[in-house]
C-alpha cells in the first residue's frame, strides 16, 4: 500500500447486524483496535497522524479496525448495544478475517469491552494493551447530557486532541467526525449505558499478558483511572507518559509504538532509518523580483511584506495539513502527505500574496526525501525547485507524477511541455495547475 492509498471498507456479519472493518498491513501478528466512544473508519483517515499510526503498527502487523454496531459505517441500532453484543462484533470481525488469536489494542471506552472478551476467551487474545483506558465510568448523568448537547461541535476536541484544538480547521474536521461516528441520540444512549458497565471484578481474570499505557495529561480520561486498571491485572505492565492527548496517535507517538512493538513481538526499532526516506509531495514558491521589489520599496515596507508573506504561507500551509520546512528569505519550502492538498495550497498561497503585491511562482513534485533533523533533501526536493525555476509569475507547476496522483480532485492542468529540469535525468513533462 502506497502512501497516498487508503485500505477498503469491508463488512463483517454479527448476528443480523454489518459490521464495518478495514485492514492495513500482512504482518504475522494480528492487532485489533478497540476504538472508543466514537468512530469512523474512513473519516479518521483525514487526520494524516491517525493514518501514520496505523501504517507504524503495520509495518510488524496485521492492523484491523472496525466501528462498533451502531457508529460510523456499521449498520444502525435502536438504542445502545450490551457490552456482550460488542464484544459478539470483535468476535465477528476476526472470524471474518481468519484471526484465530490477535492483540486487543483497547482505546479509551474500548478498554473495559476488550477486557472481558480478553477474560473470556484467552485462547483468541494473545496480548492485550489499554491506551487511556478504565474499568468504570465516571460520567454523570448532568455530564452525558452536556456531551450530547455539544455533539457534532468539536468541542470535545479539547480533551481528546488538546494538542490541536487551536487549529480551527481541526476543529471542524473533529466536528465532522463526531456527526459521522454518530447522532447525538444515539451517542447519548452510548453513553448512558456505559454509566452502568463496570469491568472492575472481572479484570482479576485477565490471564494473558497485559500492558497499559496512560498520559500523564490525559484531559478525558484521569491518569488514576489507568493506574487502577494496571493494578487490577495480574502481572500487567504499566507505562505512564509525562504529556500528550488523550488519544495515542497524537503528540510523542512514537515512544508510544516502541513501547507497543517492543510488548507484541519482544524487538524495539525506533524506526528513524526506514523513516528517514519517505514519499511525500514538496512544495518550493517563490516572491518573483524579490531583489527589484526589495530595492524599490526599501528594507522597512520590504519587511513588513514578507512578514505579511511569512504568515500567508503559514496560514495556508496549516490549512491544507502541510508540514513548513523553512522560509528561505523569499520562498517557502513545504511538504504534504496529499498532492491535492499540496496543489490547493499552493494555488490559495499564490491567491493571497498577489492581492499584498506580491506575486510568486511555486513548484510542486512528488517523490521520496529524506529526512534530516527538522530539514529534508533528497531528489524529490531538487526537482520541485527546478520545477519552479521554469515557472511564469504567478504560475503554480506540476511535474506528470502529480496530475497522475490527483485525477479526480477536481483539479484543472494545463500542458507547459517537456523540459530538462538541470542536473536530473530525462525530460520532465510540467503542467499549469489552477481550480
Amino acid at each position: 500500500m502506497s502512501d497516498f492509498e487508503l485500505p477498503n471498507t469491508r463488512y463483517a456479519l454479527s448476528g443480523d447486524v454489518n459490521i464495518a472493518y478495514q485492514i492495513m498491513g500482512d504482518g504475522p501478528i494480528d492487532i485489533v483496535v478497540v476504538a472508543g466512544i466514537a468512530s469512523h473508519v474512513e473519516y479518521l483517515h483525514e487526520f494524516p497522524e491517525y493514518t501514520r499510526f496505523l501504517r507504524r503498527l503495520a509495518t510488524f502487523a496485521r492492523v484491523v479496525t472496525f466501528d462498533k454496531r451502531g457508529q460510523g459505517l456499521s449498520d444502525a441500532i435502536l438504542g445502545a448495544p450490551s457490552l456482550e453484543q460488542r464484544v459478539d462484533d470483535v468476535r465477528a470481525v476476526m472470524d471474518e478475517i481468519g484471526s484465530h488469536r490477535a492483540v486487543l489494542l483497547g482505546l479509551s471506552e474500548g478498554c473495559p469491552m476488550s477486557a472481558f472478551f480478553a477474560a473470556a476467551n484467552p485462547e483468541r487474545v494473545s496480548k492485550f494493551i489499554v491506551f487511556g483506558g478504565f474499568a468504570k465510568s465516571l460520567l454523570t448523568e448532568a455530564a452525558v447530557s452536556h456531551v450530547s448537547k455539544i455533539w457534532g461541535t468539536g468541542a470535545a476536541m479539547s480533551q481528546a486532541m488538546a494538542s490541536l484544538s487551536t487549529n480551527p480547521d481541526a476543529v471542524k474536521m473533529f466536528a465532522k467526525f463526531e456527526r459521522l461516528s454518530a447522532s447525538p441520540g444515539a451517542a447519548k444512549a452510548y453513553m448512558s449505558l456505559n454509566r452502568l458497565i463496570d469491568v472492575t471484578a472481572i479484570l482479576p481474570s485477565v490471564h494473558v499478558p497485559t500492558l497499559v499505557l496512560h498520559r500523564r495529561t490525559d484531559a478525558m480520561i484521569a491518569v488514576e483511572r489507568g493506574r487502577e486498571v494496571a493494578a487490577l491485572i495480574p502481572n500487567a505492565k504499566y507505562i505512564e507518559y509525562p504529556e500528550g492527548d488523550h488519544v495515542p496517535f497524537t503528540g510523542d507517538a512514537e515512544t508510544v509504538l516502541g513501547d507497543i512493538q517492543e510488548f507484541v513481538t519482544g524487538e524495539r526499532e525506533s524506526f528513524t532509518s526506514d523513516l528517514e526516506r519517505i514519499l511525500t509531495t514538496v512544495m518550493f514558491t517563490d516572491i518573483v523580483d524579490s531583489t527589484r521589489n526589495a530595492a524599490e520599496l526599501g528594507d522597512y515596507q520590504w519587511r513588513r511584506l514578507l512578514d505579511s508573506h511569512d504568515q500567508a504561507a503559514k496560514l495556508a500551509i496549516e490549512k491544507h495539513r502541510g508540514n513548513l520546512i523553512k522560509t528561505t528569505g523569499d520562498g517557502v519550502l513545504a511538504t504534504f502527505d496529499g498532492p491535492g492538498r499540496a496543489v490547493r495550497c499552493a494555488l490559495a498561497f499564490e491567491a493571497t500574496t498577489k492581492q499584498i503585491g506580491l506575486p510568486l511562482r511555486a513548484g510542486l513534485h512528488t517523490g521520496e526525501i529524506e529526512l534530516r533533523g527538522r530539514d529534508v533533501g533528497g531528489i524529490a526536493v531538487h526537482a520541485a525547485a527546478r520545477v519552479m525555476a521554469q515557472c511564469a509569475p504567478g504560475e503554480v507547476l506540476v511535474s506528470r507524477v502529480i496530475t497522475d496522483l490527483v485525477a479526480g480532485a477536481g483539479l484543472k492542468f494545463a500542458d507547459r511541455g517537456s523540459h530538462e529540469l538541470k542536473g536530473l535525468p530525462g525530460r520532465w513533462d510540467l503542467f499549469a495547475a489552477s481550480l
